[in-house]
């Protein structure tokens, strides 16, 4: 099978199934921005040695997946994998597992730290664009409301792996100094 088809030479893509729809559509917009998280995550997982979270991020990765061709495939007739409240639940699993290592945040703080640390934080604003994304497609067509309490759960999953790579890694988080030019 070749990777170029041709069909989408005049602006169209497919979704699952027969319908096609413009490539700047809300919907081709939405699933492009988990695709976009996705490879992002990819590229924290290259530079992260901790096991468990390789494990939790390449879960998170086939999740995002999933969600895709859930939103590509509207008809819930069409078999496929859709996301669900179980995925929900492993997600604030993680969460309340990795937040036990951690102490309670009493301050916004900044994206950064370690290198892994810096790429999952950008994985995480990423997941953000997509869930404003799904938001935006949500108030003109219907979608599985579950895609959107995953991805908003995935979101707050990578700010909490961020904070534990720093932690193991002994560095602090930087604190949002609103004084911003102030000498220390």
């Amino acid at each position: 099978m070749k990777i170029y088809t041709r069909t989408g030479d005049d602006g169209t893509t497919g979704l699952l199934g027969a319908e096609r729809v413009r490539k700047d559509s809300l919907r081709i917009e939405a699933f492009g921005a988990l695709d976009e998280c996705n490879a992002a995550i990819g590229i924290a997982r290259s530079v992260i040695a901790e096991i468990d979270i390789d494990r939790i991020l390449e879960n998170i990765q086939s999740l995002l997946f999933s969600a895709g061709a859930d939103l590509a495939c509207p008809s819930e007739t069409a078999k496929l994998e859709r996301v669900h409240s179980e995925d929900i639940e492993k997600l604030e699993e993680a969460i309340d597992t990795l937040e036990r290592e951690l102490t309670p945040l009493r301050a916004f703080i900044l994206p950064g730290g370690t290198t892994s640390s810096a790429h999952v934080h950008l994985s995480r604003s990423i997941c953000r664009r997509a869930e404003r994304n799904i938001v935006r497609l949500s108030h003109s067509e219907d979608i599985n409301p579950s895609v959107l309490i995953a991805v908003n759960r995935i979101s707050d999953l990578l700010f909490v792996v961020g904070r534990t790579l720093n932690s193991r890694a002994g560095r602090h988080d930087s604190i949002w100094n609103k004084e911003r030019w102030a000498v220390s």
